[in-house]
């Protein structure tokens, strides 16, 4: 409203980072809050700091009362706040971070003019209203968090309600309306497919004890609950048929990415397929396109949009990389023209980087065409940037990142390190010193020592299709 750029952070960043973040997107502003000062400390360079507590519930004075003005009492009071029109067709509002192949992460920009796009398109995709109330445990540093689930029901004046963080039992307690006064009552939940894994396990063994809590629940799901959506990473079958036992909700799976916001989703009251990420939204054009190698030159294998898809060679295409074009693609990278361009096919697409298919008449994502990209519990996480990390480790001469298969969680980050240490590798105390440096979802999992080094290729190169073989068969 102030005409400012966002970039919204992560609290459980560690403080190299923040610093990172704060630094590289140029903030002259950090509003925080009085619990987490002490991270924002260390981190400042001349920025100007609000601590939220302070600036709205400073004691007042006497002397502050008396310039205090009182609202006018004409129940249809308003008062504009915002910019005019022409600022918001022109200007930036947000800088959200996100990880690539290559070095550290970049800024998307994204204008007003981007989420209007984005949100517009999800309302008439999903049939947001004023009716309607979200429950909301996402992070608030991503797309999903930040424009599906809150700014999506706020511009049709819907409720949101908020939880500080997942948990399993407050979310079912939400869901299930339990202690839960008419007006807190949710219709509408958006999670990761880690989220739901975690929702299963906690009704298995604590939730349900007997068929008649079994038959409360489902009952409860369905008269309540308007709409489950599931998105940042496929969701595996047994979760989404496991669900469906559950609350009797199909969750509609969509598609999408901080660079484009949603691209593709189910349709909410048509067939959904396990698997598979519907068709384009409105205002959106999507086509699957085959490359030829070391070159920006594609053949389009399919072609669509809202109206339908167009495919060019045979009923069902081959695999081929997703790219997508539309009001709702981002601006930029933040001081980034190079990679920006390279993102880009000569004819304005934008190239997802991640490998489609378009089978029986919905779209399918089969995973990331680069193996430097893992998507774990719904965080996008890049290989490259976890190997520079451990790397700086004093008993860690080589290291290969990669991410194996995981039902819970989509993929694991598992890392092959060659260890030159005197004594043998301790995976907790491993853990521990990359918390200083990396957020708790870069951290990996499973850490195996390779004897006889890392497998390359004829140039030098870690060879990870081969460690996946070699490591983790």
């Amino acid at each position: 409203m102030a005409g400012h750029v966002a970039v919204p952070l992560y609290p459980k960043h560690p403080p190299s980072e923040l610093e990172y973040f704060v630094r590289d997107s140029e903030a002259s502003i950090i509003v925080t809050t009085s619990e987490l000062t002490n991270k924002i400390k260390p981190i400042l360079s001349g920025q100007q700091v609000i601590v939220l507590e302070e600036f709205f519930f400073k004691p007042s004075t006497p002397e502050d009362n008396s310039k205090v003005q009182a609202m006018p009492k004409e129940e249809n009071f308003q008062v504009d706040y915002g910019r005019d029109n022409d600022f918001y067709s022109i200007n930036d509002a947000l800088i959200i971070y996100t990880s690539g192949t290559t070095g550290r992460p970049k800024g998307v920009v994204l204008t007003h003019k981007n989420l209007l796009s984005q949100i517009s398109c999800l309302h008439q995709a999903w049939g947001l209203s004023s009716g309607d109330a979200i429950l909301h445990c996402l992070p608030l540093h991503h797309t999903h968090g930040i424009v599906n689930a809150l700014l999506s029901p706020l511009y049709v004046g819907a409720r949101v309600v908020m939880l500080p963080q997942f948990s399993a039992a407050a979310v079912w307690s939400k869901l299930l309306s339990l202690d839960t006064p008419v007006q807190s009552r949710v219709n509408l939940f958006m999670a990761v497919p880690t989220m739901y894994a975690k929702l299963i396990e906690e009704y298995d063994t604590k939730l349900v004890k007997n068929t008649r809590m079994q038959e409360y629940v489902k009952s409860v799901c369905i008269q309540n609950i308007r709409l489950m959506v599931s998105g940042s990473a496929a969701l595996p079958e047994p979760v989404h048929e496991r669900w469906q036992q559950i609350t009797g909700h199909t969750l509609l799976e969509r598609y999408g990415m901080t660079e484009i916001g949603m691209a593709l989703s189910n349709s909410l009251k048509g067939t959904r397929k396990p698997g598979f990420v519907g068709n384009p939204l409105p205002g959106t054009e999507v086509c699957i396109a085959k490359f030829l190698p070391g070159t920006d030159k594609y053949e389009v294998l399919c072609y669509g949009n809202s109206h339908g898809t167009e495919v060019m060679l045979k009923e069902n295409t081959e695999p081929g990389e997703l790219l997508v074009r539309g009001p709702n693609v981002f601006k930029e990278y933040w001081k980034n023209s190079e990679a920006t361009l390279k993102e880009f096919t000569h004819d304005g697409w934008f190239r997802t980087g991640d490998t489609a298919q378009y089978v029986d008449g919905a779209y399918k994502i089969l995973g990331r065409t680069s193996v430097d990209i893992i998507k774990s519990g719904g965080f996008k996480i890049s290989a490259l940037d976890v190997e520079r990390h451990l790397l700086s480790h004093p008993n860690i001469s080589d290291v290969a990142v990669v991410g194996i298969p995981d039902i819970t969680w989509g993929q694991k980050v598992a890392a092959v390190v060659v260890w030159s240490g005197q004594e043998t590798l301790d995976q907790l105390e491993l853990k521990k010193w990359g918390l200083k440096l990396m957020p708790h979802y870069q951290i990996p999992s499973v850490v195996v020592t390779a004897t006889n080094g890392l497998p390359r290729n004829n140039m030098g190169k870690v060879n990870k299709k081969q460690i996946l073989k070699d490591f983790f068969p």
